[in-house]
């Protein structure tokens, strides 16, 4: 009681798990069997002071299927706990609580726990083998395509580069554009440069946003006048192609500024030139050499005038053949590729009935912003 007359109140938290424990200690049989051997003086591996049962100072726990619940929820599910792992449930236990076969229960009940299983990180090698895109038939027939973005914008307002390869030649045309322009823009940049050339592709592979490609495929289609159907299809690889050719521009952006000062969308069309006219690994071969049966002429390779002519049916033979050795040397590298790429992946199968999670994931990558 203060000066004032008011009551001082003291509240003390007192958990009721520990009590429960040891008013139900006497329920378990085999519990039971170890509290009279200790009280009749007979020697045990345990310790019974005060009527409660301990081992090395754990508190032994009786085997009721609803405390055993509530103890093993409360260490893995209680907003306490946050869904830990099994080492780390087990850990927390083990320090204040015994019973047989603890280890393994507290393992069942984390891998039956709905909540872990969709969060828990995966640590496992990638399910699945490797699955290689189709080696293209012919050329530009495929394309992949990607940006490189962030670039000091130039006195022509350009800040990005549209990257397009052709996945069976490995030839590439960089295309220097505004970041933020719109997808009308681009379908007219790839009329231009792209179909003017090569014509319509079959296919275009993007490790963007699977929208922005259907949607430039549908901007193409109304822009060429026509009303082809298309499909889409989701490949779980990321466009390494697209991805290794923007890595050698990158670095010959970098090698032409220091060398020849200026902006660099005055020097990308030589630098497409130097990257199409040099040898690919991939194809064994220039990518201008497997698009145009030879490589173009430059002050280290100066063709003659004057060299024999081929004939029409022997130009078509000689294309042919390069078209036969590019495929197979592409199978040679994808296969060399997937060796590699299995040695960290392990198969896995699933058969009907079975239940699996879907793992759902913001879209790798983002697709050209449209001005309003």
């Amino acid at each position: 009681m203060n000066s004032a007359g008011g009551l001082l109140a003291t509240l003390q938290v007192r958990p009721i798990l520990r009590e429960r424990i040891i008013k139900v200690q006497g329920q378990d049989p085999e519990l039971r069997k170890i509290i009279d051997k200790s009280r009749k003086g007979e020697e045990t591996k345990f310790t019974l002071r005060d009527g409660v049962l301990t081992l090395n100072e754990r508190l032994c726990v009786p085997n009721v299927d609803e405390l055993l619940r509530e103890i093993l929820e409360e260490a893995h599910s209680s907003p306490y706990a946050m869904d830990p792992g099994t080492t780390k449930t087990y850990c927390s236990l083990r320090f204040h609580y015994w019973w047989p076969r603890m280890k393994k229960e507290v393992a069942e009940h984390v891998l039956t726990c709905l909540v872990y299983q969709k969060v828990k990180a995966e640590h496992q090698a990638s399910a699945g083998k490797l699955q290689p895109l189709s080696i293209p038939e012919w050329k530009w027939e495929k394309v992949t395509m990607d940006f490189v973005y962030g670039l000091p914008r130039t006195q022509k307002k350009n800040d990005a580069i549209w990257v397009i390869v052709d996945r069976l030649t490995k030839s590439a045309h960089f295309i220097p554009i505004r970041w933020g322009c719109s997808l009308e823009l681009l379908t007219k940049k790839y009329v231009e440069e792209i179909v003017r050339l090569h014509g319509v592709p079959v296919s275009i592979v993007s490790d963007r946003d699977p929208r922005f490609t259907s949607r430039f495929w549908k901007s193409l289609q109304e822009a060429l006048g026509t009303r082809l159907n298309f499909s889409t299809a989701f490949h779980p690889q990321t466009d390494g192609q697209s991805e290794r050719t923007i890595l050698t521009l990158e670095e010959m952006l970098r090698a032409c500024v220091l060398d020849f000062q200026g902006s660099w969308d005055e020097h990308l069309p030589l630098i497409e030139f130097a990257y199409n006219n040099q040898y690919h690994s991939s194809i064994g071969m220039a990518p201008y050499e497997a698009l145009y049966g030879r490589k173009c002429r430059s002050p280290v390779w100066w063709d003659e005038e004057g060299l024999r002519q081929l004939e029409g049916p022997e130009i078509v033979q000689v294309t042919v053949d390069k078209i036969k050795v590019m495929r197979s040397r592409l199978k040679a590298t994808q296969n060399r590729q997937k060796s590699y790429a299995d040695i960290h992946r392990r198969e896995m199968e699933f058969h009907s009935g079975e239940k699996v999670f879907l793992k759902v994931s913001p879209w790798r990558g983002f697709e050209i912003p449209e001005e309003g």
